[in-house]
């Protein structure tokens, strides 16, 4: 096998290979003569199959077959003998290949960056601390209590006032046709709840049981295609009216909610939102995290990457833009292609550069994802879509870069965790408000579109949420 070297500029690499006709045909020899072994054909007894005829029904099947071995084998002895890197699948292109011939070919790819990582015991970074927030536990059980409460007719005779419940049988139409969805009877309206559409419970509000009238409202422009913005009317009967009945905040009512006192009901509300407001701070010094390393590292970048995540990102932003334009930031909308695409390459460039550093502190520090963690998270993923989770199983087992997707973030948070043990992280009391925030950079920082996530699980398009 011949190697020669025809590029070497900063991160590309190129090479153009010839593998000898005799090599090849060597490996064709050898394969026709394994199979001629097992083959059957009409004539012959098995393992008597001339190898002639063998390579004249099945010559050019075994020819793709050693194209493909010999390509794969013969590029990789290359990137192992040159001690290359690859930061991505290298681009292969037969340049020639008959019968008889040498196997002429060219590989190309960009490498892995030398990387001067910093002190990370020299990172002073800040972890919010945020207390539980007693005022939103007593609103989480009032919540609570309002999904407990219950109701009894009014004996008085009254107008209905708001916090009534109003037991109605009502009919929608638009332009006089009736609409699917639109027709309910005996059912059970809480005037001032906003369960219903804006501007019809205000309608009921003064009327009396036995009243028949009509409702007249306009659907949301963000709303069923069907309906959306449109003139409806809604034909009303008033059946009942019933008062409604709180719920009272005691330990039965604790007990109901599966705790085991209302004193036990609350720790456990405080319980949950000490752990979410846990993952707020992770996110909050994580980011923090990454833009100081980002800030003290700068190294070359493989172009052909860049390109990639940039295509991915402006390919997301564009699908935004069409189906979702609510998702798009106001101040974008009067920017042009041209301003967009300059500021989402530079997300691109951020998003590479902390990749290959996150990548690259893994390497060195020998910090891996177990098989039993990216199951964890599969798991996770299944449970998540259920009555379907043979086929996430399934989508990740055939699809490696759907299984480079779940394993990515897994790395990167070990990562980022193996830093923060090492760095001077010290503790701030805030408030929620300011945790939840969004902290204001020395320079304004664009962020890409959220990516799709695999396997068919959608999730809302955020608005410009960059996790790097």
């Amino acid at each position: 096998m011949q190697v020669t070297e025809t590029t070497n500029e900063g991160l590309k690499r190129a090479y153009k290979i010839i593998v000898p006709a005799a090599d090849i045909e060597e490996k064709i020899t050898a394969r026709l003569t394994e199979i001629a072994v097992t083959i059957r054909m009409p004539g012959f007894r098995p393992g008597k199959v001339p190898v002639n005829l063998l390579r004249k029904q099945h010559g050019q099947a075994i020819m793709g077959e050693i194209l493909e071995a010999t390509v794969g084998e013969s590029s990789q002895k290359t990137i192992t003998d040159n001690d290359l890197r690859p930061v991505a699948q290298p681009k292969i292109e037969i340049d020639k290949f008959d019968e008889g011939e040498d196997l002429e070919y060219s590989i190309e790819l960009e490498v892995f960056p030398d990387i001067e990582l910093t002190d990370f015991s020299k990172l002073k970074l800040k972890r919010m601390k945020v207390p539980a927030d007693e005022k939103q536990v007593d609103e989480m059980i009032g919540q609570m209590a309002d999904g407990q409460k219950d109701s009894k007719p009014v004996e008085k005779a009254r107008k209905i006032t708001s916090g009534d419940v109003a037991v109605i049988d009502f009919t929608g139409s638009v332009d006089g046709e009736n609409f699917i969805g639109g027709k309910a009877e005996d059912y059970g309206l809480e005037i001032g709840s906003s369960s219903f559409i804006p501007g019809f419970e205000e309608q009921i509000i003064g009327k009396d049981v036995g009243d028949e009238f009509d409702v007249n409202i306009t659907f949301p422009k963000q709303y069923t295609e069907e309906l959306a913005g449109k003139d409806a009317v809604f034909a009303v009967k008033i059946k009942e009216l019933r008062e409604t009945i709180p719920a009272t905040l005691d330990d039965d009512f604790a007990k109901k909610m599966g705790a085991e006192s209302l004193e036990d009901l609350k720790a456990k509300l405080r319980e949950n939102q000490e752990a979410e407001l846990s993952q707020y701070t992770r996110m909050r010094v994580k980011r923090d995290l990454l833009d100081v390393l980002d800030e003290k590292h700068d190294f070359d970048l493989p172009d052909g990457m860049i390109d990639t995540e940039f295509e991915a990102v402006w390919h997301q932003f564009e699908h935004q833009r069409k189906n979702h334009p609510e998702h798009i930031d106001e101040d974008d909308k009067d920017k042009s292609d041209d301003e967009l695409k300059k500021e989402y390459r530079e997300i691109s460039t951020r998003r590479v550069r902390l990749g290959l550093l996150l990548a690259e502190i893994g390497r060195v520090n020998e910090i891996m994802v177990t098989p039993e963690e990216v199951n964890r998270a599969i798991m996770q993923e299944a449970q998540q879509n259920q009555g379907k989770e043979k086929e996430v199983f399934d989508y990740y087992k055939n699809n490696p870069e759907a299984m480079q997707a779940i394993q990515s973030p897994l790395l990167e948070d070990k990562v980022v965790d193996y830093i923060l043990e090492l760095a001077d992280v010290s503790e701030k009391s805030t408030t929620i408000e300011e945790l939840m925030a969004e902290p204001e950079p020395a320079e304004p920082k664009k962020k890409a579109p959220a990516k799709k996530k695999a396997a068919g699980k959608k999730k809302a398009a955020a608005k410009k949420g960059d996790d790097k």
